[in-house]
């Protein structure tokens, strides 16, 4: 099986200059992962060792709850054993999220795909594609519309299991925003995979964000998200050509007619669902999704 993770989203170096903390006038940059994609933090503040080491502390309890690569998260758990008592509020509020992002999608943005693709990965690793016959006892678990939870709660279909990847880095980046905000904190940049941008630059301007695309585009952040997916950006196979995101209709990868797709929302956690669900989608059903997310926009439609 082949995992190559590409990034997408970039800070133009050349606009920037980081240091220590100690420097006032400069950008400090706290760099760690999150969900197994490099995360950073850049501010300008005279106590940025202390900001991101709480940041970091954030990030690692929310990695607790949503990793599918730690047998004792939350997720992992409800996974395993198809249902999770007394589920953390983090757990739940990104699964309301994500049923926001399942209605604005017309269903493509749906975490129930985890059986597919896991079925994907152990075959793809065993050397070869998955049967219709194994595509479809996948699909057979159940779907979103057979998610139960509440704060007593989460229940799933025997057999099913969810992944939250295409929602779960833009929620990580906007739980520290939240927690930078309560401290009273501005114009910072949050990379947790995807980006969320309290304020603007310090040194002045928006945050410069550079897309890496066929037709590369430069965007200016300022207190919003930005989230880029694309079809072949993770890959099972050696020859590059099943992406990792599978389209619920069909229990297949995507059809890679997008090279890439980038959206602004306020949420981090909604841009990323949408980036996700809008690369199987046709630019009219794009056209309706984002229209169903108040603030959100595309701004990077990047053909194949």
């Amino acid at each position: 099986m082949i995992l190559s993770r590409r990034r997408f989203l970039t800070i133009s170096a050349a606009a920037l200059t980081c240091a220590g903390p100690g420097h006032a006038s400069s950008l400090y940059r706290w760099q760690g992962s999150a969900l197994g994609a490099r995360a950073t933090i850049t501010l300008t503040h005279p106590e940025a060792a202390r900001i991101t080491e709480s940041a970091r502390a954030e990030i690692e309890r929310l990695e607790q709850i949503f990793s599918l690569y730690r047998r004792t998260s939350a997720l992992s758990l409800l996974n395993a054993a198809c249902y999770l008592e007394a589920p953390p509020f983090e757990l739940l509020d990104c699964l309301t999220l994500a049923s926001v992002a399942h209605r604005a999608t017309a269903g493509l943005f749906d975490p129930t795909v985890q059986p597919l693709w896991d079925l994907y990965a152990r075959s793809y690793s065993a050397g070869h594609a998955p049967s219709e016959t194994e595509i479809a006892t996948a699909r057979a678990h159940g779907t979103w519309a057979d998610l139960r939870y509440d704060a007593s709660a989460i229940t799933l279909n025997p057999g099913m299991a969810l992944t939250l990847n295409g929602i779960a880095q833009g929620y990580i980046a906007d739980r520290v925003a939240h927690l930078l905000q309560a401290e009273g904190l501005s114009d910072i940049l949050i990379d947790a995979g995807e980006l969320r941008a309290l304020g603007g630059n310090p040194q002045g301007g928006d945050w410069p964000v550079t897309l890496d695309s066929p037709t590369p585009a430069r965007i200016g952040l300022r207190d919003r998200a930005l989230a880029s997916s694309a079809p072949l950006g993770t890959v099972f196979d050696a020859a590059g050509t099943a992406g990792h995101i599978l389209d619920p209709r069909t229990g297949r990868p995507a059809d890679p007619r997008w090279h890439l797709v980038s959206v602004s929302a306020e949420s981090a956690a909604l841009a990323d669902a949408l980036s996700t669900a809008m690369c199987l989608m046709s630019p009219e059903e794009i056209d309706m999704a984002v229209k169903a997310i108040k603030g959100a926009q595309v701004v990077h439609l990047a053909p194949t």
